[in-house]
């Protein structure tokens, strides 16, 4: 009689590599088979080859996002060309096989100092773990280092770009591997200690362009296709103002009534409609229009009533906060025109909120998260 047994990667990694953290495992990745009278007769048998390194190193870029949209709250999101964060990954024999250690953090933003390069209590070190564990590798070492192009707290989906950074470089230098969907979960995972299990930052930065999150358990994953020959611009006011994103989820009603539900609904649909159309009269409108979110968190940012009335004023589509903010985020079809409503929305920053800020003008990005460069294994 044979009894099969299930041996975690954990089991395993007890008596290889003690000092190995114990979260960096969970997937079984052998099982023992053992006659019944004599269970020390053992014999191994793996349930997934580990996959080799095609690259010594790779850098991997990762675009900023702009998350909700207004009523699409949780659920959508898109990816802004220009601003992100860069991770670059090595193989490292100074680095325990099947573990991550991040060397180096840089960045032009002023709290850069505060990333810890604990991997565990980092975004990217936590997606490019999860990478890892899922490609099953735990012959090599691997070491990062993050240059942060987005500041931290700002709504721009500076989490999720770090965390998509780091997990497609890992997936690149074992191959490609790993599916958008794989990828997206391995970032939940990093998202989730910082503001919550939602992939309306990830997906984007991933994917590119707009991606709606149509559902979690199964992950489904939903591109929307903004045409290629319209032109949308995204003119981001960011103010000098903490806006932590766990202090601005819990300012959210937990309770709404019907009225709300059915007006955000139709929004949201608008929205959608909006992209696919490439209408952005109506994706303006749309994304201007959330009352249930929206109203919570801009009486929570000084100034932010004023400065969608004053972009709105100057010709915008439509304004809202992106992501949790304190980012205002604007719509125009007009990089020109953008900078000129960019300036009315610092001035209001300013006259209402007593807030200086400064504005960005960026148009969508389609491609989302890419390897820049590679260096091949000998």
């Amino acid at each position: 009689m044979l009894t099969t047994y299930t041996c975690s990667l954990q089991m395993a990694a007890t008596a290889w590599f003690p000092a190995t953290p114990s979260s960096f495992y969970s997937k079984p990745f052998f099982t023992i088979t053992c006659k019944a009278h004599n269970p020390l007769a053992l014999s191994f048998t793996k349930i997934e080859q580990e996959p080799l390194a095609l690259y010594s190193s790779v850098q991997a870029f990762a675009p900023a996002t702009v998350a909700n949209l207004g009523s699409g709250f949780d659920f959508l999101g898109c990816a802004v060309h220009g601003i992100g964060d860069t991770v670059s990954v090595k193989v490292d024999r100074h680095v325990r096989p099947g573990e991550i250690s991040i060397s180096d953090i840089s960045g032009q933003c002023p709290d850069v100092h505060k990333l810890s390069k604990n991997p565990l209590c980092n975004c990217a070190g936590i997606a490019a773990i999860e990478a890892m564990k899922m490609l099953g590798i735990r012959s090599v070492g691997l070491s990062i280092s993050l240059e942060k192009g987005l500041p931290l707290g700002s709504g721009l989906g500076s989490s999720a770009a770090s965390a998509a950074a780091a997990a497609v470089a890992v997936n690149e230098i074992f191959g490609k591997r790993l599916s958008v969907e794989d990828l997206v979960l391995a970032c939940l995972k990093s998202e989730a200690t910082v503001s919550g299990y939602h992939a309306d930052n990830v997906a984007p930065s991933i994917m590119g362009g707009f991606v709606l999150i149509r559902n979690y358990e199964p992950l489904e994953l939903v591109r929307l296709k903004f045409p290629s020959e319209k032109e949308l611009y995204f003119v981001l006011v960011t103010p000098e103002f903490e806006a932590p994103t766990k202090e601005m989820r819990a300012a959210l009603p937990l309770e709404i009534g019907m009225p709300h539900h059915v007006w955000n609904c139709s929004q949201a649909g608008a929205l959608v409609a909006g992209v696919l159309q490439g209408d952005l009269l109506m994706l303006g409108k749309a994304l201007s229009s959330d009352t249930i979110v929206e109203p919570k968190r801009a009486a929570l940012i000084p100034g932010m009533v004023a400065v969608k009335k004053a972009a709105i004023e100057a010709g915008a589509f439509g304004c809202t906060i992106s992501g949790s903010g304190p980012t205002a985020v604007a719509v125009t079809d007009d990089e020109e025109k953008g900078r000129l409503i960019g300036q009315q929305m610092v001035r209001a920053f300013q006259k209402h909120g007593n807030l200086k800020a400064s504005a960005n003008v960026n148009q969508l990005d389609r491609l989302g998260a890419r390897l820049l460069s590679g260096v091949p294994s000998n």
